[in-house]
This record gives structure tokens, C-alpha cells and sequence, in this order.
């Protein structure tokens, strides 16, 4: 980022933290984190979008496309397990790894916590918008209805509080959306459909254990989770992507994201 252009083109608020700032070493700082700011808010492109030809050449691989196989990613195996792609191509996925664990210190039906678990998975390696919608769909055929229903309608539900059960509106999507942000109409729609539905409460306490901060110093492993997988996830025996079922090719597009056909 071009500082100069930056500076120039400062907001009030920002210009207003940067001044007020006690010292010269907190002035640095709140630069530094105003400009982190600015290059984090933009455009979030989704990875299976970015197909580039190899950026550096590979020892032994003089290919212009990466077909298939691409050295820069670990290997999955043949017949890859919902835990393979976790440890293999959602890593470190702290966001949904924290939610699942605190759902689970809060006591939550294995259902919950495995929802929590599931409920974000394609955003950093599939696709980020209408993320409840997609991550719902591409486990659908492997987990019991309620939870995909669960999931599809947490992207609702996030907007709207529910003092019933004390979910309030984040703080953090004033921030990231501005105060004055009103959800889309079918999002709108979607909610006042949930929240008539007999598996409203499912999809509700995913967002009361939606994690929007992580702890520091907390380090969850999927493999914490392996005895609820194996209770409420049917792994297909030809592994995800192989199976022929309809959202094969969601978990293909992650085995091989950089295909160029």
C-alpha cells in the first residue's frame, strides 16, 4: 500500500485515533492498524476463482497449469475423510475448531456441536458469500437433516438478536459493515421463516457459539471431535468427492482447487 495515498485519503475517524494517540510508538501503531484495516476490507476473492499458472518453478514439475496434483498443497489420499480435509486443506480452521469446543464446554447436544464444527467450512477454502447456503448444501447428503437446516439458516439468523436466549446483534459487523447496515430482503425472509420453524433453536445456538475472537493460546485439534464425526457424519467409503452423490464436486474443487478444467 502507498502510504502517501493513504494518508491523504484518511478518514476523520481515523485521522481522530491516530492523534489522539499518547505517544509517537501508539501513533506507529494505530497507523499500522488503520492500514491493516484497509487492506483486509475489500474484495474477498474466492480461492477456486483464482486460477493462476505456477508462480515459481517447481523442482522436477515444468508444467504451465497445475492439473490435478499441485506440489504447493499437501497430498490427500485416495478415499479422503471430513477429518482429512480439515487436516489437509481447512487448516488451521480456528474459527469453527473454537466454536465446536466451546459448544461443547456449554453442554450442547452432539447435533450443536457438530453444526458448530461444520457451519463455516467452505469460507476460506471453497467459497465465502452466501456461506450458509453452500456449506449447508455441500454436507447435506452426510448429516442428519436438522443440522444442514441448521447451518443454511445460521447466515440469517446472525443478523437478527434474540434476547431469549441473549444473542445480540455483533459488535464486530458494525464494524465491518458500518451501523447503518440492513440485511437483504431474502435474508430478511429467511429469518422470519426460521424463526417459525421446529429446528429454529438448532440453527440459534450455532450463532450463540459463533465464535467472532479466538482465545489466544487455546489450540483445538479435530481429532477432539472424532467420536461425534463418527456418530453424525456418514463418511462415504469412496471418500468425499468420490462418491457420486450431488456435491461431489464442492469437495473435489478442494481436493484439486487450482484445476484449470
Amino acid at each position: 500500500m502507498d502510504r502517501r495515498s493513504f494518508l491523504s485519503n484518511m478518514s476523520a475517524a481515523t485521522v481522530a485515533s491516530i492523534a489522539g494517540a499518547a505517544t509517537l510508538s501508539d501513533k506507529a501503531d494505530a497507523l499500522e492498524d488503520a492500514m491493516s484495516v484497509e487492506l483486509d476490507k475489500r474484495i474477498a476473492t474466492p480461492w477456486f476463482c483464482s486460477i493462476d499458472p505456477t508462480p515459481e518453478p517447481v523442482a522436477g514439475d515444468t508444467r504451465p497449469w497445475y492439473q490435478h496434483d499441485d506440489p504447493r498443497l499437501p497430498e490427500m489420499p485416495e478415499a479422503p475423510t471430513l477429518i482429512d480435509f480439515f487436516k489437509l486443506r481447512f487448516a488451521p480452521a480456528n474459527h469453527v475448531l473454537q466454536s465446536a469446543r466451546l459448544a461443547k464446554i456449554n453442554g450442547m447436544d452432539e447435533k450443536v456441536i457438530l453444526a458448530c464444527l461444520l457451519h463455516d467450512i467452505c469460507v476460506g477454502n471453497f467459497i465465502r458469500t452466501d456461506h450458509g447456503y453452500w456449506c449447508a448444501q455441500m454436507i447435506a447428503p452426510y448429516v442428519d437433516e436438522e443440522i444442514a437446516w441448521a447451518i443454511e439458516k445460521h447466515q440469517a439468523l446472525r443478523f437478527f438478536p434474540d434476547e431469549s436466549v441473549g444473542y445480540e446483534y455483533p459488535e464486530a459487523y458494525i464494524r465491518f459493515f458500518g451501523a447503518d447496515y440492513k440485511p437483504e430482503p431474502y435474508i430478511v425472509q429467511a429469518w422470519e421463516e426460521a424463526k417459525k420453524h421446529r429446528w429454529y433453536m438448532t440453527s440459534r445456538l450455532i450463532t450463540l457459539n459463533d465464535l467472532y475472537s479466538f482465545e489466544e493460546g487455546v489450540v483445538v485439534d479435530v481429532d477432539d471431535f472424532t467420536d461425534i464425526i463418527g456418530r453424525h457424519f456418514k463418511q462415504p467409503k469412496e471418500g468425499l468427492g468420490f462418491d457420486g452423490s450431488p456435491v461431489a464436486h464442492m469437495w473435489r474443487s478442494m481436493i484439486w482447487p487450482n484445476n484449470f478444467l
